[in-house]
């Protein structure tokens, strides 16, 4: 896997925004959130004048071998059907991209139909799904590299357009599941805590899919295969989620934000920073969605989500909502006075 020269913003630059933030004509710390974000923001782009320019999303879709295990509640026949749809411009993730002016990439890593002849979806498949994982590796370690560096090329393209704001989005049915077993092999947090209803799973078919997770789980500590993060990725991943980690670090390696949607681009951002930890501080954490673990895991990451608005339809949506509060913390920064400018009494 290719090797990313990640760096650390400069923290010489911290108190100087925050001497900025803090003059601003109003109570100090009384803009909340904004502030942790306008700070977070101005760190990214070593300014204290950020600017938000020509945001784009990353919609990766790809289909899954351990979903023939029954481990969701749609067929995967609604993978190509989204993809279709997203292509039309009938999705949620084109509603959200449309109002908050995103550029949109429909990109499809490995769905389990020819998608080529559909204007708009980029033809970067690996294969029709990945291998199922109960039974052997998900994908082998030269797929694994492609679907990386197919998120590159995407980053790159982004960042040749003027973007220094990326938002990245999945579809794939079933991908709660290996990102159920990411999250327990990164962390160490109990399986049965990382294991939620996905789509819409009931008591039942939780309980189906965390025994066919856990032995998948279990041959792959028999197995004697090295547990290191490549290998987790390759072993349990979707195509379309090392395409995510592959981005998310191209990102960062350019100092651009990363705007990071639920539980499944959340596992995504955990992986990325079990391969390089300075990703996370160019990831801002957009929505905490309704799966059980995902609030354990962005505990993991130390990290908070800026919405809880119970949506868990994936695509990105819960980041792409939560763009107009980094609109705010930006404007905050670059048009509100100071006490001085604005000839008022400083008061407090």
């Amino acid at each position: 896997m290719r090797v990313f020269h990640i760096s650390m913003p400069d923290e010489a630059l911290r108190p100087v925004l925050q001497e900025k933030i803090d003059n601003l004509n109003k109570p100090k710390g009384s803009m909340g959130r904004l502030e942790e974000l306008a700070l977070r923001i101005g760190l990214i782009q070593q300014t204290t004048a950020p600017e938000l320019c020509h945001p784009c999303h990353l919609l990766f879709g790809a289909d899954h071998g351990i979903e023939r295990e029954g481990v969701s509640v749609s067929p995967r026949d609604v993978t190509w059907q989204q993809m279709i749809n997203f292509s039309r411009g009938g999705g949620g993730v084109n509603m959200f991209c449309r109002q908050h002016g995103f550029k949109l990439f429909i990109v499809d890593m490995g769905v389990d139909h020819d998608l080529s002849s559909y204007p708009g979806i980029f033809d970067c498949k690996v294969a029709r799904g990945t291998l199922n994982f109960l039974h052997e590796a998900a994908m082998t370690a030269a797929e694994a590299d492609r679907c990386v560096e197919t998120g590159i090329s995407f980053v790159d393209e982004c960042h040749k357009e003027g973007c220094n704001v990326l938002c990245i989005g999945e579809m794939g049915i079933g991908n709660t599941s290996p990102s159920s077993v990411w999250m327990h092999l990164l962390t160490g947090i109990p399986l049965d805590h990382c294991i939620g209803s996905g789509a819409g799973l009931t008591g039942t078919g939780v309980r189906h899919k965390y025994e066919v997770l856990r032995e998948a789980v279990e041959r792959f500590r028999q197995s004697g295969c090295r547990r290191t993060p490549e290998e987790i990725l390759r072993r349990f991943g979707g195509f379309e989620m090392a395409a995510a980690v592959g981005a998310m670090l191209r990102a960062a390696e350019l100092h651009m934000i990363v705007l990071v949607d639920g539980f499944i681009m959340t596992a995504c951002m955990l992986m990325a920073s079990r391969l390089e930890p300075a990703v996370l501080e160019y990831a801002i954490f957009g929505h905490e969605g309704n799966e059980p673990g995902h609030r354990l895991m962005l505990d993991a990451l130390h990290a908070r989500g800026l919405l809880r608005l119970g949506m868990r339809l994936g695509e990105g949506t819960g980041a792409l909502c939560a763009y107009p509060l980094l609109q705010s913390a930006v404007r905050m920064m670059n048009e509100m006075n100071d006490f001085k400018t604005a000839h008022i009494t400083k008061y407090f």
